[in-house]
């Protein structure tokens, strides 16, 4: 073997003590001994399948004052994520080929983890061209920042059956653009109020009813009757923090503006306990960064958007200690959903999968300190929250992140064009 990681591993459901054989930067082997050239020794650390967040917008190309491919993934990799899908909402928006082309070479150069990078529909770009090299399409029906709108019946139908046709995954913005209002807004309850959930409930309803056989992924799901609207379809949801931690009494004013908005103490408990009940398909950070100067503007000039990939997981890792949440329900829903869902060989303990892991120590508790985070933004909505971050990260086998430094190359990878 090139590399043998040795500690308690989370391998056929459990954790087991073991010894994980890589090679070639895939797992060959996890017995109970193993001989390798290099060897880790992990006995009082936890090894989990690194984390893949299928929703991230990395701000490059065209925001790079916001974040960018460099600082995005580093702050990713520190919080346990070993793979990103990046959205198309960036300038110029990745609606054609050329566009993702271009983005893709920018990511080689600077990520240091791997990536998939989502095609932006628009109600008449052609999906096919970019299909075999996109990880997913992102669909927009209700507008946000930067957002690519398609909220017209026929640009809905013939996303979903292109989709179905490239047999790619839709991963959609859910919130009805006809059923939001604009009233002036001076508050998270205002900004609530003009994006209210039956504006996702529609959305939901209209998707489910062409009956297309698309595999579709409803985005950052926020709302009590969202959740219900898309149990009756055959729809995948993801989550985030902010849905599952936040609502719309918060103080947080303009940095915790964004969409689809926090929504009411009721709304967050819906969201948080199916999240806790493994009834939701995947963590998601939405990582929408931006800079301070621009989310303390004025309420209504305050764009949309909050980051969290560093933290999500973290945050999630604590609530395992605190025993409030399932282990299994962690790694399914932070690693293995994804992967399945997007067809990778990711997400597991398992041989033949890549190995992407990260070791966790659970007596490591802390408090989120945003002067210790990596992204360029340089906030966060969750200071002060409690958080397990990662000891170690390894990418493809290689040590990546070491006490929240890195420690290995720049090497990340697109997981769709190698």
């Amino acid at each position: 073997m090139d590399v043998v990681i040795e500690g308690r591993a989370w391998f056929n459901g459990r954790l087991e003590q073991c010894c994980i054989g890589i090679k070639d930067g895939k797992i060959a082997a996890v017995k109970r001994t193993l001989n390798g050239e290099k060897v880790y020794h992990y006995q009082d650390k936890i090894i989990l399948p690194g984390a893949i967040d299928p929703h991230v917008h990395l701000r490059e190309p065209g925001f790079t004052h916001k974040e960018d491919f460099a600082t995005g993934t580093l702050a990713a990799a520190c919080g346990g994520v070993t793979c990103v899908f990046d959205m198309p909402n960036t300038q110029p928006a990745t609606i054609t080929l050329d566009a993702l082309r271009e983005k893709r070479e920018i990511a080689r150069r600077k990520a240091c983890i791997d990536f998939g990078l989502f095609a932006g529909v628009t109600p008449d770009n052609d999906l096919g061209a970019m299909a075999k090299e996109a990880v997913g399409l992102k669909m927009f029906m209700g507008s946000s920042t930067q957002s690519i709108l398609v909220y017209e019946d026929a640009g809905i139908l013939r996303a979903l059956k292109e989709a179905e046709r490239l047999g790619k995954v839709l991963s959609v913005h859910a919130e009805d653009e006809r059923m939001m209002t604009k009233a002036p807004e001076h508050s998270l309850s205002d900004h609530a109020t003009n994006r209210p959930p039956k504006s996702e409930v529609r959305a939901i309803e209209r998707l489910a009813a062409p009956q297309s056989k698309a595999k579709v992924n409803i985005c950052h799901i926020s709302s009590a009757e969202g959740l219900e609207a898309v149990r009756k379809t055959g729809f995948t949801k993801e989550a985030t923090m902010h849905h599952i931690l936040l609502d719309a009494s918060s103080d947080l004013k303009g940095m915790g503006k964004v969409n689809p908005p926090l929504r009411s103490r009721e709304d967050r408990e819906a969201v948080y306990y199916a999240f806790m009940q493994g009834k939701i398909d995947m963590l998601a950070s939405d990582h929408a960064p931006h800079t301070m100067d621009e989310k303390g503007q004025e309420f209504s000039a305050t764009p949309s958007g909050v980051p969290g990939v560093e933290t999500s997981v973290p945050m999630l890792l604590a609530l395992v200690k605190k025993g409030k949440l399932d282990m299994s329900v962690l790694v399914r829903c932070c690693s293995q959903n994804a992967a399945d869902l997007f067809g990778l060989k990711k997400g597991r303990i398992a041989v033949g999968y890549d190995a992407d892991l990260m070791m966790i120590d659970p007596a490591d508790m802390t408090k989120i300190n945003v002067d210790e985070l990596h992204s360029k933004c340089g906030w966060i909505p969750y200071e002060g929250q409690d958080a397990l971050f990662p000891a170690a990260v390894f990418l493809r086998g290689e040590e990546l992140i070491r006490d929240a430094h890195m420690v290995g190359e720049r090497q990340g990878r697109d997981v769709i064009v190698h």
